[in-house]
């Protein structure tokens, strides 16, 4: 009996340890859609999250062929694109980030990670000043607590950067309410206002400044997901964070939660592959509510866009459809 037990055990350890190896080596696109009167025209948007210096194929040929196959009309990066680890190197970042910006315009936002290396220069010396000499080479400007204004598009978009308190494990540290003022200054309640925030613990005081959309990430998925429920584990050490990864809703606010796209730390993923998000911001008539859903849903059909671009289909090294958070999605994998 003992001895079967045991056949059982190694069993279903061989199965976790394979599923952990195939869902932190692929990740999945996940399509949301919304519309509001403020918007211009038609605006399609890629967002990455948390890649800490991981590579999809050499020199991450799968995930730029992914972000390729969407025609964005920018790429949004929600912070962690490298790891702050002691003579950690930026190669895969800094690689990813020289192939896209003779593509599109980038709106790069700093994660904990980017801001660790800025506050900590006795544990990781030059690293802060290093990636951003990088990152002027490469002619690129992360919004630290600044905005860019798409006039074309009636979007506005800004990047957050939080004190580094607010990422303190166990317990949600409260931020006062003038806070997000006094770093970013008034929301222009004029243009759809599109918030770059890495935390999301902090949607509630990001929609009460007046964020109509917020991209986030830091939260991993949760690490390893329940099938068909929540995250376990949030970096804070808070399980089943409520905030977990896919569609939030504060008021007429929307929160887009990725799931990131690498690990650090703790490198694993179980049923709770990588994300790479896109978004497709439309106009919509002024009787119709700030920002409503009118998104693509998986048990409608691939659905039409708003721009009448042709959606990508699946190829075969794609393998099949996946459903999240009711919104259309394919794997892309290693």
């Amino acid at each position: 009996m003992i001895d079967i037990l045991i056949i059982i055990l190694g069993i279903v350890a061989l199965i976790c340890i394979w599923i952990i190896l195939y869902d932190s080596n692929r990740f999945v696109v996940v399509r949301h859609a919304l519309a509001d009167p403020r918007i211009k025209k038609p605006f399609r948007a890629v967002v990455l999250a948390d890649l800490h210096n991981k590579r999809y194929g050499r020199e991450n040929e799968l995930l730029l062929s992914a972000i390729e196959e969407q025609e964005p009309d920018a790429v949004i990066i929600a912070g962690d694109l490298l790891t702050a680890r002691k003579g950690e190197k930026f190669k895969a970042a800094l690689g990813l980030l020289e192939k896209l910006k003779d593509k599109y315009p980038l709106y790069y936002a700093n994660g904990n990670h980017e801001h660790r290396l800025e506050l900590y220069p006795e544990v990781y010396g030059s690293m802060a000043e290093d990636y951003e000499k990088e990152l002027t080479k490469l002619g690129i400007h992360r919004l630290v607590n600044e905005h860019v204004s798409l006039e074309q598009t009636g979007i506005v978009v800004y990047g957050v950067q939080i004190d580094r308190k607010y990422y303190q494990r166990f317990r949600k540290k409260p931020m006062p309410s003038d806070y997000l003022t006094s770093v970013l200054g008034r929301a222009d309640q004029d243009k759809y206002c599109v918030l770059i925030a890495h935390n999301p613990d902090y949607f509630p005081e990001y929609a009460a400044w007046g964020a109509d959309l917020v991209f986030s990430g830091h939260i991993h998925g949760g690490l390893v997901r329940i099938p068909g429920g929540k995250g376990l584990v949030s970096p804070a050490v808070r399980f089943f964070p409520h905030y977990d990864g896919g569609r939030f809703q504060e008021g007429s606010a929307v929160m887009l939660l990725s799931r990131g796209l690498g690990t650090h730390t703790i490198p694993i993923r179980m049923f709770n592959p990588g994300e790479l998000l896109v978004v497709e911001l439309a106009p919509a008539a002024e009787e119709l509510t700030p920002t409503a859903d009118v998104g693509e849903r998986a048990d409608e059909g691939a659905g039409k866009r708003t721009d009448e671009r042709k959606v990508p289909e699946e190829s075969e090294t794609s393998g099949k459809g996946e459903r999240r958070n009711g919104d259309t999605c394919k794997i892309g994998s290693v």
